[in-house]
C-alpha cells in the first residue's frame, strides 16, 4: 500500500498542532494566571486555539507564532472578563496602608526598581507558590495590569489599549497594586520568619 504524501491543508494542519504542543503548558499556565480558575483557563485556552487556527492566514511571520497565539490568548481573556464583569471593582475598596507600602522601608536598604537587586533578593526567598497567592489576591482591576505590564511585558499604551482605560489609569493602577502586592509578600515573608519579626508595624511611631 503506497501512503499518499500529505496535501497542503494537511500540512497546515501539522504544522499547527507541532508548535501548539510545544507551547501548550505555557499557554495553560498564562490562561490561569489571568482567569485564577482552572475550568476557566482551559475554557479561555480552547476558544484562543480556536480563534488562531481560523486566524492562521493573518500569520504573516511564522517564526512569531508563540508571540501570535499569546496576545490572542490575552485578548481572548479580556474580551471575556468585560463581558462577565458586571460594574468597575472600586478603587477606595483598597486599603490605604497597602496602597502605600514599600519595602524599602521595612528592608532599610536602597529601593531600586520593582524587580530590582535588592527586591529580587528578597523574593527569592519566598516559594513561587507564595507570591503567586499574593498576586492572585489583588482585586482585578490591579492584578490585571500587573499580569498584563510585568507579566506579560506590555507597555502602559498597550495595557490601556487592551483594558479600554487612560494610561494614566493604568500608571495608578499599576503603582497601587505593587504596593499592596508587597504587603502581601512582606506579611507572608515574616509569617516564615524570613524577615525580623521586630520591625515597627505600619503605622506606629
Amino acid at each position: 500500500m503506497t501512503l499518499q504524501p500529505a496535501t497542503p491543508s494537511q500540512q497546515r494542519r501539522q504544522w499547527f498542532q507541532a508548535r501548539l504542543e510545544a507551547v501548550m503548558d505555557r499557554l495553560y499556565g498564562r490562561a490561569l494566571r489571568l482567569t485564577r480558575h482552572p475550568d476557566d483557563a482551559e475554557d479561555i485556552v480552547a476558544e484562543a486555539v480556536a480563534k488562531a487556527w481560523t486566524r492562521l492566514d493573518e500569520l504573516r511571520d511564522p517564526s512569531r507564532f508563540e508571540g501570535w497565539l499569546f496576545h490572542i490568548l490575552t485578548t481572548t481573556f479580556i474580551s471575556d472578563w468585560r463581558r462577565r464583569r458586571c460594574r468597575p471593582q472600586a478603587d477606595l475598596s483598597l486599603d490605604e496602608a497597602q496602597e502605600s507600602f514599600c519595602l524599602y522601608e521595612r528592608l532599610h536598604q536602597p529601593f531600586l526598581l520593582w524587580w530590582g537587586t535588592t527586591e529580587e533578593r528578597f523574593f527569592n526567598g519566598l516559594l513561587k507558590e507564595e507570591l503567586a497567592r499574593a498576586l492572585d489576591g489583588l482585586a482585578d482591576d490591579f492584578r490585571l495590569v500587573m499580569v498584563l505590564v510585568e507579566v506579560e511585558g506590555h507597555t502602559y499604551a498597550e495595557t490601556a489599549q487592551l483594558l479600554g482605560i487612560p494610561v494614566g489609569t493604568v500608571r495608578s493602577r499599576l503603582s497601587r497594586a505593587r504596593g499592596q502586592l508587597q504587603h502581601r509578600l512582606w506579611l507572608q515573608a515574616r509569617e516564615r520568619g524570613l524577615v525580623e519579626t521586630d520591625t515597627p508595624e505600619e503605622g506606629a511611631p
